[in-house]
């Protein structure tokens, strides 16, 4: 083992433990969600400040049963002896839980023992100094070139954009593709945002090709490899336009670089924007938040003087609402999912709720605007969670009954979860009274639609979108 600091994290842990002579074994149940330290060795720097009971997320189906010779165990949970172990004469430290997420709510904690205490690091990152570095890279990377950016309406491909407008200015177009797929208005909208922006932006509505080309397309993967090759075509068509285009921009973040990684054979899902370029578009590739998670991105746009609005706005696939309605795509499948999820947004954004204590903080710290009064803040729904969105269960029909007569639709299953980087998530405790509200208006205004429920599933084991 080497003889500089080590931190091994869940697979990381495992591997140690194997390779040094220990025993890695399938787990009697799946450990999967939120657990408890229920004995850790405070006197560990790996574990400084940590409180009693302190929560942390698991995710694995492997466990370790046990340590190798010259390694102790420094934290168990109920389900989970070896949590955490040291080694007793190398500076190997390893955890079976992720500090790295959301719902370990000591995590950073923990990282920051590690990286400061231990490895001597210095905390020295902002998102101040990261547009202004990577404004000069990119002036550096791109010279007088032109660039060529594929904007989706989301925070990422919008930072990128506005990250590339500061370094090179008029020489960046922007692509924005209608694949009809979009959210209600979206197009209209986001387009109206980017000229304000003062961003070059080409919109293309090209939703009757994608449209002929899911036709019975059922399958999730194949529906994304679809949206992504189609897109590919549509936007290279438009930037063929662009006269001596050197570069394609792309706001591809850390995560869909994770999830689309095939290590076991099988990815988690497939991102278009990730995987490399076609041969045929004869560029080269620019990325400027590809280490980032989506909270860093939302600090660099704040960074950016963008509107809260744009900042704040939450994830939404790439292939849009093909992958939320499962089973084939139609046009009128598409409509009714657009107006369902437009009544719960719009509810999310009305319905306001007060917080105190940790969850305040947590809403603070990651930038939403709000102010403290007497220990308490007023948010939305909407920004108090990471996600929300609809899903259209089209494979299955439903008995209902509307007046004096028997109906045989759709159900619709909401979706909130709480996040910060999508790595792991839990589903959103909302109100009972909000729910009924929204589940009364979408079965009233939403014809096709009889029945709403409600996803109360973490990821993992669940992911957030439902394919």
């Amino acid at each position: 083992m080497s003889r500089l600091p080590v931190l091994g994290i869940c697979y990381g842990a495992q591997f140690i433990s194997h390779s040094q002579g220990g025993k890695v074994e399938k787990a009697n149940t799946r450990e999967y969600g939120r657990a408890r330290l229920e004995n850790f060795d405070a006197h560990n720097p790996l574990f400084k400040g940590f409180e009693p009971q302190s929560q942390v997320w698991m995710s694995h189906g492997d466990t370790i049963t046990a340590l190798p010779e010259g390694y102790k165990v420094i934290a168990s949970t109920h389900d989970v002896q070896f949590a955490a172990y040291a080694a007793e004469n190398l500076p190997v430290w390893a955890v079976q839980f992720h500090p790295e997420v959301f719902h370990t709510v000591q995590g950073t904690q923990l990282l920051q023992n590690f990286v400061v205490d231990i490895c001597g690091s210095k905390q020295d990152w902002s998102a101040a100094s990261f547009v202004d570095t990577t404004i000069a890279e990119l002036k550096s990377q791109l010279g007088d070139d032109k660039v060529i950016l594929g904007l989706s309406g989301g925070v990422d491909s919008s930072v990128a954009a506005m990250l590339l407008h500061r370094a090179i200015g008029h020489r960046l177009t922007c692509i924005f593709v209608d694949h009809g797929m979009l959210r209600k208005n979206e197009f209209r909208d986001v387009m109206h945002d980017y000229e304000c922006l003062g961003l070059n932006v080409v919109g293309v509505d090209a939703s009757e090709k994608f449209f002929a080309d899911l036709a019975g397309v059922t399958d999730p993967e194949q529906k994304r490899k679809i949206i992504g090759r189609d897109f590919v075509e549509v936007f290279n068509a438009e930037a063929k336009k662009i006269e001596g285009a050197k570069w394609l921009a792309q706001g591809t973040i850390y995560p869909d670089r994770i999830e689309s990684l095939n290590i076991t054979g099988k990815v988690i899902k497939s991102h278009h924007n990730v995987g490399g370029l076609p041969k045929e578009m004869h560029l080269q590739l620019c990325e400027p938040l590809k280490w980032l998670f989506k909270d860093e991105v939302r600090r660099v746009g704040r960074q950016l003087g963008m509107p809260e609005h744009l900042i704040t706005r939450h994830p939404f696939p790439g292939p849009g609402l093909a992958v939320r309605i499962l089973g084939d795509i139609t046009p009128e499948k598409v409509r009714v999912l657009q107006e369902a999820d437009h009544i719960y947004i719009n509810g999310l954004r009305n319905y306001k709720v007060k917080l105190s204590g940790e969850e305040a903080r947590r809403v603070l710290a990651a930038g939403v605007p709000a102010h403290m009064e007497d220990g308490e803040i007023e948010v939305s729904l909407y920004d108090q969670i990471w996600q929300a969105g609809t899903i259209l269960l089209s494979t299955v029909r439903s008995v209902g009954v509307m007046g004096d007569e028997r109906t045989y639709e759709h159900p619709i299953a909401l979706r909130a979860v709480t996040s910060t980087d999508a790595m792991t998530a839990d589903w959103a405790h909302l109100p009972y009274d909000f729910m009924a509200k929204v589940s009364n208006e979408i079965i009233n205004k939403v014809r096709g639609v009889n029945r709403v429920c409600y996803d109360i599933s973490s990821k993992p084991p669940s992911t957030i979108e439902w394919e």
